[in-house]
């Protein structure tokens, strides 16, 4: 053989070996990262155990005087803390809010309904009915109808039979709208956009309680109104609304919330009861549980009425004895124990607010509210006949009517407050140090302490590829994927919104320039993403007081400060891909001045006013709605404080 044609020959080969070589190690670093590292539901029983355990128990009182000092300091710290726990809720809270009745139409026999709207704040009106019987004389009971999450709303069958029953009983009833059912089931008033309120620093939770608290104001400026005699009552959703309001608002004297509440404690493993967003609300768990509401409803009347065998949420077995065995006693210690009553349907036994369980409501109006009436009856009254279409009963609002994301829209427009990020060294550096500790405290960054536990390791061709469990702060196992190359001369961790699964041609590219990878999946992300309703337990993670933006960042933190003393201080980096990733990575080295040298950001976030200005919901990005983020940082703003190290954006 030619000597060119020998040369040739084994350049071809060469060629050959490479690229199987190649090949091979392609295929070797995508099942390194797609080996399963945790055990199946490792994530959901992680956030199941680290909720549960913050969630404060029942305090131990001797007297009823003890626990009412109790109930009122609490109820205080949950208007503080939780709902108008800003500016903006508080000038919501004092505002003067208008009232507006429109026609009235023919009931049935004994009652007429008038149409109303009033604002629950300034410019976001709420339709109701006013069920008033057509012979008033004196003081008589008020009733506040509440709904749930039902798209009929306040024209529901079951919820107008329950209406005109007690209209008919000589009650003045109001029947309202919730926020996102009925006339107000709008894109703006998904609930799941309350929360971008709430990246802005402005309470989302004070919407809903200020619609309950201006609809019973509505109610008891009746003149026939007694203040004496005041009940609330509401199926699933307004269930919620009921416990919520009745527990914290003393006016209310009879509760009946239908299958609409349980313990956070039980909820977090019970994965049918885990709330929507106003249901956990930020902060609410660092106060009260729901056992603590309960209990706030002593020593006026209480019926908690939950159905056998619910097929949505909070079914009797396991969300009732819980709130009995915490309302109890208490109820016991102001010797009002025949004021706490519990109802438990078997007929239908669904989810329901049906026959049985509206004449288990109408025995405690009588009970309660009538007690030396002879003629007050608590069978139901035949009225389906008497039901209106939702067309009969549609009251006017605004067509510029204030929902959940125009609220945010304006909460937003003049943030991060104080944004200047100062040019001169000496004061940059004054101020990095000031606003990572404001940051820290947005996001509640955790320790981000970590123990490693070597799982196994295996080498293919010149690619060796090891997998660890991160345990961080003893209650998150990250899972990680260490590759190496050769001698690399420093780390770099690499996360992504479609989880260490999606990074293998990331992670060949760093190999091939002579870098350490190490792959994590933090919280809420690919290995760690919760298998059941994940975004529920985000909600529920930001309720107990911690957020999961920062559980994230602080986690990404940890680990570079781990792979910074493993591997002989190297440098280490974190490259991001996606939106999500991004932001936590820039949060992470925001906060770590010293381990992450630098980082690099694929498709990231331009601004946080993203999230609003594309009406974004928090069960689709839920780190991105951390309480008040917005408030003090954007982008530019977390990007100055990682400086002087590097933030490269593609």
């Amino acid at each position: 053989m030619k000597t060119a044609q020998l040369h040739s020959w084994l350049l071809a080969l060469s060629f050959v070996f490479t690229h199987l070589a190649s090949a091979a190690d392609t295929a070797f670093v995508k099942s390194a990262l797609e080996k399963p590292i945790l055990d199946t539901d490792t994530a959901w029983q992680e956030v199941a155990d680290y909720t549960e355990a913050r969630v404060p128990l029942m305090p131990k009182v001797r007297s009823a005087a003890q626990w009412e000092k109790e109930a009122n300091r609490l109820r205080q710290d949950v208007f503080d803390r939780v709902i108008f726990r800003d500016a903006t809720s508080q000038a919501w809270r004092d505002a003067k809010v208008g009232v507006d009745w429109q026609d009235t139409i023919e009931g049935g026999e004994g009652y007429r309904i008038k149409k109303v709207r009033y604002e629950a704040l300034p410019g976001l009106w709420i339709p109701a009915l006013l069920y008033e019987p057509t012979q008033l004389t004196g003081k008589v009971p008020v009733m506040l109808a509440v709904n749930g999450h039902d798209g009929l709303g306040k024209a529901a069958d079951y919820k107008q039979i329950r209406c005109i029953n007690m209209a008919k009983r000589g009650m003045l009833v109001l029947n309202v709208e919730w926020v996102g059912m009925g006339q107000l089931r709008t894109e703006g008033f998904v609930h799941y956009r309350m929360n971008q309120l709430d990246l802005t620093g402005v309470s989302g939770i004070a919407v809903h309680f200020l619609a309950q608290k201006r609809g019973l104001d509505l109610l008891l400026s009746h003149p026939h109104a007694d203040s004496s005699r005041v009940a609330v009552a509401g199926l699933s959703g307004g269930g919620w609304q009921t416990i919520f309001f009745s527990s914290l608002d003393t006016r209310v004297t009879l509760c009946n919330p239908v299958a609409g509440y349980s313990s956070f404690r039980t909820r977090a493993r019970y994965i049918s009861d885990l709330g929507d967003s106003e249901q956990t609300p930020n902060d609410l768990a660092t106060v009260v549980d729901y056992t603590h509401l309960t209990a706030m409803l002593a020593p006026r009347a209480a019926l908690l009425t939950h159905n056998a065998t619910d097929n949505c949420c909070f079914a009797a077995p396991h969300a009732l004895p819980p709130l009995l065995e915490a309302a109890a006693p208490i109820y016991h210690l102001f010797g009002a124990d025949y004021k706490l009553r519990h109802q438990v349907n078997h007929v239908p036994g669904t989810h329901n607010f049906l026959q049985e369980n509206r004449e288990a409501l109408y025995r405690a109006l009588g009970d309660y509210f009538y007690p030396h009436d002879p003629s007050f009856t608590w069978q139901e009254i035949n009225v389906t006949n008497e039901v209106k279409t939702a067309e009969q009963l549609l009251v006017a609002i605004p067509e510029n009517n204030l929902d959940f994301h125009q609220l945010a829209v304006t909460a937003a427009k003049q943030l991060p407050r104080y944004g200047e990020i100062p040019s001169e060294t000496g004061k940059l550096k004054t101020w990095q140090k000031h606003k990572r500790a404001e940051l820290a405290a947005i996001v509640r960054a955790q320790p981000g302490k970590v123990v490693a536990t070597k799982l196994g390791s295996e080498t293919q061709g010149q690619i060796a590829a090891t997998w660890w469990a991160l345990r961080v702060d003893d209650a998150w196992t990250i899972p990680a994927v260490e590759l190496v190359q050769g001698s690399p001369t420093e780390t770099v961790l690499l996360v992504a919104d479609n989880g260490r699964k999606s990074v293998s041609a990331q992670a060949e590219a760093l190999l091939a320039a002579n870098k350490r990878v190490i792959a994590i999946d933090p919280f809420y992300f690919g290995e760690s993403k919760i298998s059941k309703r994940d975004f529920l337990y985000a909600l529920l993670v930001a309720a107990i007081g911690d957020r999961p933006l920062g559980l994230q960042a602080s986690q990404v933190a940890g680990i570079a400060r781990w792979a910074d003393g493993e591997f002989s201080k190297k440098p280490v980096s974190i490259h991001a891909i996606g939106p999500r990733a991004s932001t936590f990575t820039l949060v992470a080295a925001a906060l770590e001045e010293k381990a992450i040298t630098g980082i690099e950001l694929t498709n990231p976030l331009k601004s946080l006013h993203d999230v609003i200005d594309n009406n974004w919901s928090v069960d689709k990005y839920p780190e991105l709605f951390c309480f008040g983020l917005l408030e003090a940082f954007d982008l530019p703003q977390l990007e100055a404080l990682v400086k002087p190290r590097a933030v490269v954006k593609k």
